[in-house]
């Protein structure tokens, strides 16, 4: 089993692309302020600029800044839309590798479908009375199902059991291909 892929290189690209953004949010602000200081100037009778065709140039090129902005606000929400669904369709696929996974598990280990409610309360989180008050029963008989599930299982507890599931899910083999990333 080999550790982690490094990073791609998307990480330089987004930081561009923040610095691009972040360029253009000044550029914005730069031409809200033109237009404010406009807007109160002509309220007020002030020329700013005596020449028009250069008054008329800064609000041209102040137009186009705020287009450039509403067209790149919406392309960057675009991609973020495409990444949630791909992160969220990539955790149903864990969540799904995840239960097949305790079920290949369980299945390899011949637990009872008693141990198999207990070892999946117990993988959850779940306390020996917390497990006891859900299946109703005493907290004894899930300490003796908890050492039955580690026995099979060939682990000395609750910690060594989940990270048994975390290893196997986290190994190459279930991990997404570099270019589905």
């Amino acid at each position: 089993m080999t550790g982690p892929k490094p990073p791609s290189t998307a990480k330089p690209a987004r930081t561009g692309k923040t610095l691009a953004l972040s360029g253009l949010l000044v550029v914005q602000a730069g031409c809200a302020t033109f237009f404010l200081f406009d807007v109160v100037a002509d309220f007020q009778g002030v020329v700013l600029l005596t020449n028009e065709t250069v008054h008329h140039g800064f609000e041209l090129i102040a137009v186009m800044a705020l287009i450039l902005g509403i067209g790149m606000t919406a392309l960057e929400i675009h991609r973020i839309k495409t990444r949630q669904q791909r992160i969220e369709a990539q955790l149903r696929v864990a969540s799904g590798a995840f239960h097949d996974l305790l079920q290949e598990h369980f299945d390899a280990w011949s637990l009872t479908p008693s141990e198999r409610d207990v070892a999946l309360l117990a993988i959850k989180g779940l306390s020996i009375a917390d497990i006891a008050g859900v299946r109703q029963t005493r907290e004894g008989t899930i300490k003796a199902q908890c050492n039955a599930i580690y026995s099979k299982a060939d682990v000395t507890g609750r910690q060594q059991l989940l990270s048994l599931f975390i290893d196997d899910l986290m190994s190459d083999q279930l991990m997404p291909p570099a270019s589905a990333q």
